[in-house]
């Protein structure tokens, strides 16, 4: 199933930042571009690593506002990233689906696959962080007790989504689903299209 080797790629990504962890360590992808889906799966959930620990420093209440405003521009950097990313997934699909015929009767889905993969790799990353709490020696009993419970719904959440996942890439196959790319017409980047920005030019 494709979210098994998503799921242990994903495990992978996070199990390496940690090693190091911190945001600026270099990024090195162990698969080929030759090995696409591979090759975009972990650098998927490389920016998305890097984004939950940014994510972590912006909200220190003492950061200094300066490297807060620093730390914001990378964030949107992250985020432009994190979509490209997606859509890049996404063509990896429509390539691999292109010979399907639809059925007369498919319908199209409420979001794409790489959308779904993309809720996955969070989801990786909550696994992860809330097992840390779980399990974290200085942290009280009631403590650990309630982040395992959390912990329990993720893991079943992540059967849930990793099943929905491969029952809509199995439908597309078969033509009984088939998929669009909408393009992330974002504004707030481009000159044309964000008032303040343009108001500069």
């Amino acid at each position: 199933m494709f979210t098994s080797k998503a799921n242990k790629i994903f495990q992978d990504v996070i199990g390496k930042y940690h090693v190091i962890n911190t945001v600026d360590q270099p990024f090195e992808n162990p698969y080929p571009e030759s090995s696409l889906l591979e090759h975009l799966l972990y650098r998927k959930c490389w920016i998305d690593t890097v984004q939950w620990h940014y994510e972590d420093i912006i909200r220190d209440p003492q950061i200094d506002p300066v490297a807060a405003l620093t730390l914001k521009r990378k964030i949107d950097a992250s985020n432009q990233d994190r979509t490209d990313m997606v859509e890049y997934i996404d063509s990896y699909f429509l390539g691999e689906y292109k010979h399907v015929t639809a059925k007369e009767n498919a319908t199209i889905n409420t979001e794409s696959p790489a959308w779904g993969v993309d809720r996955l790799s969070i989801l990786a990353l909550k696994v992860y962080h809330m097992n840390e709490e779980a399990t974290r020696v200085d942290a009280s009993d009631a403590h650990r007790t309630a982040c395992q419970t959390k912990l329990d719904i993720l893991l079943e959440q992540r059967v849930d989504l990793s099943t929905a996942i491969d029952t809509l890439l199995s439908d597309i196959e078969k033509g009984d689903k088939y998929m669009k790319v909408y393009k992330q017409m974002k504004m707030y980047n481009d000159d044309e299209l964000n008032p303040v920005l343009r108001g500069q030019k």
